[in-house]
């Protein structure tokens, strides 16, 4: 973060330019996690607008930022307001009860670590197939979480390695239902729980999918040759496994897919394109309906993530080549299946084909809008449209902002 000394005398929107900058956070990023158009945020910065951003906006780019409280922003040291509780879904504040609460006396009733991973994986399947994923299997997690620390609280042995086995799972669900709607402080929290319940379950497949939760967020939150090592890792430690554990090889390939898309965002092709070959093989070897809970590993995610891969080499003609083999259909996970098309518009807006953004940002909205009103890559899109798609799809264009909860 810069100094304060880096932004005395300058102006809010100068001090927002410096600190994005020196995170390393695109302009699109920022503006989409606070709802505005990328050239909204341009013109804040640039100091065009003929007032500076309220209080509240000012509170929403702080915390996309990750400043520790707003005088950073505003220089205004007599304005102490903390930003680190964002909770940008109703689903939040329950999660993030469950997480940070603090229970000294533990209950007496017993928690059968069976059905604990049972319901772990309920609340995994509900995310995969609603339409409302956040909404859905967010309702779960908060007993499953408190469920979870009991039992591991309460257990002993093997029963208490499985019940932290399943406490993991969980915590990676929470990853997953709180990325880019909680502040990041809690996302760290929520997957710093997801390794450490799989360091108590001392099992090398638990672990492993606990490095590709961690990985996730490194790679979200600028620590993109870390999560790269992490995702190596992962794949070192499952591969005495592969031999017969369909669990181990699923975990593999999608290490795989997230070392390659990891890779493909610090310009490193060469790892990013053998990753996906990695991945497809195994993809392939994989008895047709298998996958893991988690990641649900296959061939379809991973032709999503070669179009993935080859969108953040931004290399759009091959983004698009990529997603013409993909059926939608096939892809096993609605939210991916809304990301799919997310990709295919990152990929047109690269070639500046507005209207092939539009259609492909309708569509992702038609398999789930609440999966595209949280992404901010998704909401950035829309305020785009509207700013620089031109006049002949201004009303559809604003139509879809509206509807992604997108003010230009």
């Amino acid at each position: 973060m810069p100094t304060p000394d880096e932004l005395a005398a300058k102006a809010i929107g100068e001090r927002i330019q410096t600190i994005r900058e020196r995170t390393g956070k695109s302009r699109d990023v920022i503006a989409g996690l606070v709802g505005r158009s990328p050239d909204w945020l341009r013109d804040v910065e640039r100091g065009r607008l003929k007032n500076p951003p309220p209080l509240d906006l000012l509170l929403r780019i702080g915390q996309a930022l990750g400043v520790r409280d707003l005088t950073e922003i505003t220089g205004d040291h007599e304005l102490l307001v903390g930003v680190s509780r964002h909770a940008g879904h109703p689903v939040v504040p329950a999660i993030r009860e469950a997480i940070e609460s603090v229970h000294l006396t533990p209950s007496p009733s017993p928690i059968d670590p069976a059905e604990l991973r049972a319901r772990v994986e309920r609340a995994w399947r509900l995310w995969h197939t609603s339409t409302t994923p956040r909404a859905d299997a967010g309702a779960m997690l908060p007993a499953l979480i408190r469920d979870g620390r009991r039992a591991v609280r309460t257990l002993e042995g093997s029963e208490r390695r499985a019940a932290a086995a399943a406490l993991s799972g969980a915590y990676a669900l929470s990853e997953q239902v709180l990325a880019w709607v909680a502040d990041a402080p809690l996302l760290w929290l929520a997957a710093d729980r997801c390794m450490s319940a799989a360091e108590d379950a001392d099992d090398p497949v638990t672990l492993a999918a606990a490095s590709w939760v961690l990985g996730n967020v490194w790679r979200a939150t600028g620590r993109e040759d870390d999560a790269y090592q992490l995702a190596a890792d992962a794949v070192a430690l499952l591969k005495p496994r592969l031999d017969g554990d369909q669990d181990a090889q699923a975990l593999w390939g999608a290490c795989q897919l997230h070392g390659a898309i990891t890779a493909a965002k610090l310009g490193r092709e060469g790892d990013a394109l053998r990753g996906i070959d990695h991945a497809m093989g195994m993809a392939r070897a994989l008895p047709a309906g298998s996958a893991h809970p988690w990641t649900l590993f296959g061939i379809a995610n991973t032709e999503i993530s070669a179009v993935s891969v080859q969108v953040e080499l931004r290399k759009s003609g091959g983004a698009l080549d990529a997603a013409s083999i993909v059926d939608p259909d096939a892809v096993p996970s609605v939210d991916r299946r809304a990301r799919l098309w997310l990709e295919l518009a990152r990929a047109y807006s690269q070639q500046r084909d507005w209207f092939g953004t539009l259609g492909a940002l309708r569509t992702g909205a038609s398999v789930s809008e609440e999966s595209m009103r949280c992404h901010p890559l998704a909401r950035s899109l829309a305020g785009e449209l509207v700013t620089r798609g031109g006049k002949i799809i201004s009303r559809d264009s604003r139509a879809l902002a509206t509807q992604l909860g997108v003010t230009a």
